[in-house]
């Protein structure tokens, strides 16, 4: 701060009476108007103004002046670089806030395909799953189909078991009786 040379030209010219000195292309803040109206002297009273003291009283005031304005340049530097820091961390805030942001939303999306992934999964297995079962019921529905065929054929088996048992019953009882009735 300070450092770097200023390239602002200042001009210094004594008025008539060379009691003022007038500078041009400067401007002052109040403080240092103030400042530059304290009396230098120890004694505190101004001293009466003389043509070889006015020279003096120029240079002093030049160099006041510009020790003045190299005060002011350095504040203004200061307030400047303290802006510019701010900005820098409202800058870096925001743009961690955007990055947090893009994360929070990568995250969200990721978390949404996953239960997408899940739903679909679970649907999947719920349609495979009444597949199955109507699978079953159209076996359990055969198995019975087949169940009451074999029990039927059965049923027929077993009267034409009965039927033959009782034609066969009566032929031998015929053949036996006719035998029987030979050989008496």
């Amino acid at each position: 701060m300070g450092g770097g040379g200023s390239t602002r030209r200042v001009t210094f010219e004594a008025d008539e009476n060379e009691n003022i000195t007038v500078v041009k292309g400067v401007r002052l803040s109040d403080s240092v108007i103030d400042r530059m109206k304290e009396p230098s002297s120890p004694g505190g009273r101004p001293q009466p103004p003389h043509r070889s003291s006015s020279a003096v009283n120029d240079e002093e005031l030049k160099k006041r002046i510009a020790e003045e304005l190299a005060l002011e340049q350095a504040r203004r530097d200061s307030e400047a670089q303290k802006r510019r820091l701010k900005q820098e961390q409202a800058y870096v805030r925001d743009e961690f806030g955007k990055i947090l942001e893009r994360e929070r939303i990568s995250s969200n999306e990721h978390l949404t395909r996953a239960i997408l992934r899940e739903r679909a999964a679970t649907e999947e297995e719920r349609q495979k799953a009444q597949r199955f079962a109507k699978q079953l019921e159209e076996k359990d529905r055969e198995l019975k189909k087949h169940d009451a065929y074999y029990k039927e054929q059965l049923a027929r088996l077993e009267e034409r078991s009965a039927q033959f048992y009782k034609v066969t019953t009566e032929q031998y009882q015929k053949a036996a009786d006719e035998v029987s009735a030979r050989f008496k």
